[in-house]
């Protein structure tokens, strides 16, 4: 990785775990099985690049620019998500662990996370339209303040989220999952 650009390479089992690697382009990229974990990777540009079963737990993001990039099976706990470039920010996540990380006043509508783990995740201030979160796990998660106009949440489970406080306009919801929206009142609903 030490060439500051890199266009439609394959990197497999890389590991640089406490590692710093900044202004870096990889554009069309494939990262399969990598560990970044507790790396710094600030101001680096990912446009159109993957990550398949890698680690970036920790890793620091700020300035970074992610355009359509695609997680799948990957871990990313404690990511600050929300020190990423605004431009052309674009992400989706395919059974990822992204607890503990932040999206705080991030623009992603039309997001997928697809089973995922979002414990702890910071949604505040998010635009989130049109999001689709199938089968995941948003226990804790916190939503205030955010854009959640037709956002599917009919498959995601162990929320927690105030209508009063978040704009919920076409949201979809499981039965079960109303109690979600109505935990604060302390009702029992039977």
């Amino acid at each position: 990785m030490e060439n500051l650009i890199h266009i439609h390479k394959t990197f497999e089992k890389e590991v640089y775990i406490n590692s710093k690697i900044n202004n870096r382009e990889f554009d069309g990229c494939v990262f399969k099985n990598c560990d970044f974990s507790n790396s710094d990777f600030n101001y680096n540009t990912f446009m159109d690049c993957e990550f398949i079963n890698c680690n970036l737990s920790m890793t620091q993001l700020v300035g970074t620019s992610l355009k359509t990039v695609t997680f799948k099976n990957c871990k990313l706990l404690g990511i600050l998500f929300h020190a990423c470039d605004d431009f052309l920010f674009q992400v989706s996540f395919q059974e990822c662990i992204l607890d503990y990380s932040s999206f705080a006043n991030k623009k992603m509508p039309k997001t997928t996370f697809n089973y995922c783990s979002l414990k702890e995740v910071s949604f505040i201030g998010t635009t989130l339209s049109n999001t689709v979160f199938e089968n995941c796990n948003l226990e804790n998660a916190i939503f205030n303040d955010t854009q959640l106009s037709a956002v599917d949440f009919s498959s995601a489970y162990n929320y927690k989220i105030d209508p009063e406080f978040n704009q919920m306009k076409k949201a979809k919801f499981s039965r079960e999952g109303i109690f979600g929206l109505l935990e604060k009142y302390d009702i029992k609903i039977e």
